[in-house]
């Protein structure tokens, strides 16, 4: 199959997006699949107001449409909701090309975060954006329950994996800090509530891996919390390693694949009873869930890490692309033939 993977979230972006998106195309290509991704890095770019990280595409439907053409694919997955999936959306379904979504990322909690915009507004536009799509693809029980709260349809399940290869036991970054060393590992950004986390009276160390727009806010506010940027492959899963609990503070996420990672290292998490935490930890015994994120700390430290890593193991990429491929939509035969852009 000849697939086309259309995302605003892509390298050099790190995210749990871009992870799940790019090993889900290494997977497929060692099937034997060919596998194209569009993303902003295609086209001129702007960063993101608020998040310049984040580049977003200066594109439009006719110019996303050419690279469309140009790809000949057998079929299309949107995985965004941003400038390059409004534009992909539009174009198709315009030539009426089917296509599937998938959703991956709380936005009408992060703008209402960031900019007190009403939920109902934002569920609006993104149901409206699915809408157009033969399925859409979530990763949990609980999402899809929300989402269906919300009205959307053709939901199909796209469980998520963790590389348990890579994320596993083995040789910790020797981190010569006060145990027992609570880490954190993701963006340091307000949809994350990572300030829950930050302002614990537990004693030990608090260690923070990553990079976003509150970090040297927050690296002020908080002189006692180490923040050492972020860090990639072996380096990333030494600092896993290092760690006695992983702190998951998030209640904006819609599952967190860094708690497999964590789980896969053999470590606990910490985190709220909400969506993603309930899926990924649930009552597996591999952390421990609570309201009062100080008390699930403390909980969660001295889990067995065999508990953690089983947990993990559960979730497998093997199945992950399973899902995946059964959920996309192939188009018809030579169904660009004649088509300008």
């Amino acid at each position: 199959m000849r697939l086309l993977i259309i995302t605003d979230a892509w390298f050099p972006q790190i995210n749990g997006v871009v992870r799940t998106l790019s090993t889900t195309r290494d997977k497929l290509i060692e099937r034997g699949h060919q596998v194209e991704v569009l993303g902003p890095d295609r086209f001129r770019n702007m960063p993101c107001p608020t998040y310049p990280e984040i580049r977003l595409a200066l594109c439009t439907p006719v110019s996303v449409g050419r690279h469309i053409e140009a790809a000949a694919p057998d079929a299309v997955h949107i995985a965004t909701e941003g400038p390059l999936g409004w534009a992909a959306r539009s174009w198709l379904k315009r030539r009426r090309l089917p296509f599937t979504s998938s959703f991956h990322t709380m936005f009408p909690q992060y703008l209402k975060l960031r900019f007190g915009l009403p939920e109902t507004v934002s569920f609006s536009g993104i149901r409206r954006f699915h809408d157009g799509a033969r399925a859409t693809m979530y990763s949990t029980p609980t999402l899809r329950a929300m989402l269906e709260e919300h009205g959307f349809g053709n939901l199909k399940r796209w469980v998520r994996g963790v590389d348990t290869d890579v994320f596993c036991p083995g040789p910790a970054e020797p981190l010569p800090y006060e145990r027992p060393i609570q880490l954190y590992v993701g963006r340091i950004a307000v949809e994350k509530s990572i300030e829950d986390f930050l302002r614990l009276d537990t004693p030990g160390t608090k260690v923070v891996v990553g990079d976003g727009p509150q970090r040297e806010e927050l690296t002020a506010r908080y002189p006692e919390v180490k923040f050492l940027g972020t860090r990639r492959g072996d380096d990333l899963v030494r600092h896993y390693r290092a760690a006695d609990v992983f702190v998951f503070p998030s209640r904006t996420d819609t599952l967190g694949l860094v708690m497999l990672e964590a789980m896969g290292c053999g470590v606990p998490v910490a985190a709220y009873p909400v969506q993603g935490p309930l899926d990924v930890v649930g009552d597996s015994g591999a952390g421990a869930l609570d309201e009062d994120l100080a008390a699930a700390v403390q909980r969660a430290i001295g889990t067995d890490p065999e508990v953690c890593r089983n947990r993990a193991l559960q979730f497998s990429w093997d199945q992950s692309v399973d899902e995946f491929l059964d959920n996309l939509v192939p188009w018809p035969a030579r169904a660009l033939q004649g088509e300008t852009a």
